[in-house]
């Protein structure tokens, strides 16, 4: 998928342009877009699809263009640090589900962040309690009382089942994970992990291990992880039964570990695996298995949870399970740095055996901004707005499937949902050029999408929980405009 981000669509068009195989990217396909999207160029722009309406206008901007900050970045930042489009996006203004660019052009954004703004860009209440906080003490240390770090922790185990109610805050997805690991192998005396293939969990040391995409992975030592066959109900091999996909967990353990293990890590719905929603019945009969060998359950609900799959406020929760440990990040603080690792009084013990510390963990100004997420998500009632507009973006997403044969599956919950593009129904032939393609056209006609799956053919649609109706059918108009277009 790195590829895939890295090159624009233009490059891919060159690599792939000589290859006439059935299955691959044709010259005459490529021929094709290309024609389309002069096509569009010269289309009656009263036919392209309108943004709704909004009322807000950025004040002007008079910073560095898109070409000077482009250009720093390429001096200065890491060669690694990727970016979409052919032609970078430089965003200076947002609020709520839209964002704004150096020359005041508003987009829809239906990727939030990456599955990250919660309450929308801006939310005034969430604003005002970062700036309230930062005003009175910006941070201090947990080695001192604060009450913002203590409130938090309360209202958000509030939110959580069973006797899950002991919180470490950490600044990320990936540290949460971390920690979360680390608990387990301590609580439990032994080292082995199961993940998911597919899976991401982040991209330290030991999460690098649960990650299970090579597109993620260096070549460093990660050790202790062993990956089950993901129960993937569109390319999986069992399809959608959840029980059979669990058998190879059993497996796992009886010939890859001493038979006892630390636990199991999962995503309710695999966020940069694609938007895949594990097989029905899979989650209650691994946990039953991890439970007899020893092992804890962890969620991460990095991606999946803070109301965000609408049905529940947890991913976890709508496959009918209670895990040991849960993990969050992203939605957690609608785009500040702030991450938390959630577990039991007894399993959470085990951190007193030696000196834990995360010096801004918890700091004053991250964990007032979780409280008012959190009352935002309460107050603005954006669970029960996930599950009915999300249902509505679903249902017109897969109206959308039977209307083209380049869509090949429609999946997730709330507004977490993914859009696979295939050439082929029946050999699921990754549509990568046309994903490239698609989403260049999106941009141009006011649309913001994330693109994942490990071969980069999958619409990532994850917008802030503010989303409407309107820019729900936008959104598909949009789709429906470029690739009625390319046919």
């Amino acid at each position: 998928m790195v590829h895939g981000f890295i090159s624009s669509w233009r490059r891919v068009f060159s690599e792939t342009k000589c290859s006439l195989r059935r299955g691959q990217f044709g010259r005459r396909r490529c021929l094709s877009l290309v024609a389309h999207k002069a096509e569009l160029d010269k289309n009656n722009v009263d036919s392209v699809p309108k943004l709704p309406p909004f009322d807000y206008s950025p004040p002007p901007y008079t910073g560095p263009s898109a070409v000077d900050i482009l250009s720093k970045r390429k001096e200065y930042l890491s060669p690694s640090m990727f970016y979409f489009y052919q032609k970078p996006l430089n965003v200076v203004d947002g609020r709520m589900q839209y964002l704004f660019d150096e020359n005041g052009r508003r987009y829809l954004d239906a990727f939030g962040g990456i599955a990250t703004l919660s309450c929308g860009h801006c939310h005034p209440d969430v604003v005002d309690a970062i700036v309230n906080q930062t005003k009175r003490l910006q941070h201090s240390t947990i080695l001192y009382l604060n009450n913002a770090i203590a409130d938090f922790a309360e209202a958000l185990a509030n939110k959580l089942p069973g006797n899950l109610k002991v919180v470490f805050f950490t600044n990320s997805g990936t540290e949460a994970n971390e920690l979360a690991m680390m608990i387990a192998r301590l609580y439990t005396g032994c080292h082995d992990i199961i993940s998911l293939r597919n899976a991401y969990h982040g991209n330290a040391a030991g999460t690098m291990g649960a990650t299970a995409q090579s597109n993620w992975k260096f070549n460093v030592i990660q050790s202790g992880v062993h990956h089950a066959i993901n129960p993937d109900p569109y390319r999986g091999v069992f399809g959608s039964e959840g029980e059979k996909y669990a058998k190879d967990v059993q497996d796992l353990i009886q010939f890859g570990t001493s038979g006892n293990i630390a636990g199991f890590i999962s995503e309710a719905i695999q966020g940069v695996g694609g938007i895949i929603e594990l097989a029905p019945g899979y989650m209650p009969a691994v946990y039953s298995t991890i439970k007899k060998a020893g092992g804890l359950c962890i969620a991460d609900e990095v991606q999946a949870g803070f109301a965000r799959t609408g049905s529940h406020f947890w991913g976890f929760e709508n496959h009918g399970v209670v895990p040991d440990i849960v993990t969050m990040a992203k939605g957690i603080g609608n785009g500040i740095p702030l991450g938390a690792v959630v577990t039991t009084p007894e399993i959470a013990e085990v951190l007193t055996r030696r000196s834990y510390f995360n010096t801004f963990g918890g700091n004053p100004v991250c964990t007032a901004a979780g409280l008012a997420v959190l009352k935002v998500i309460e107050k603005e009632k954006l669970q029960e707005n996930a599950h009915v507009v999300g249902s509505h973006l679903k249902e017109r997403l897969t109206a959308l499937k039977d209307k083209y044969d380049l869509i090949g599956d429609v999946r997730g919950r709330g507004l977490m949902l993914g859009v696979e593009l295939v050439t082929d129904h029946k050999l699921k032939t990754p549509a990568k050029l046309e994903t490239l393609h698609i989403m260049e056209q999106l941009k141009e006609i006011g649309v913001l999408v994330g693109k994942g799956g490990f071969y980069g053919n999958v619409f990532r649609m994850t917008p802030p929980l503010c989303f409407t109706r309107e820019d729900a059918d936008f959104l598909v108009d949009a789709m429906d405009y470029t690739m009625g277009k390319m046919q």
